[in-house]
């Protein structure tokens, strides 16, 4: 089991949060708990989208983003 920092705050009446330490792990909830195991969930899901297997014809290319 792994430690991480939620980071958190209120908007329009929904606690929103994300993981510090794992780019991309965003969620909300109605309460400070739902918000708690929305974001738990969706660690799972990046970490399960993580073990997928990349296929040998994947490519890669820079792209260029407006900031």
């Amino acid at each position: 089991m792994s430690t991480f920092t939620l980071e958190y705050w209120q908007d329009d009446g929904w606690f929103v949060g994300r993981l510090r330490e794992v780019p991309g792990c965003f969620s909300q909830g109605e309460t400070l708990p739902e918000l708690e195991r929305n974001i738990a969930e969706v660690y799972k899901l990046l970490q399960a989208d993580e073990d997928m297997p990349v296929p040998p014809s994947a490519m890669t290319k820079s792209l260029q983003l407006a900031a």
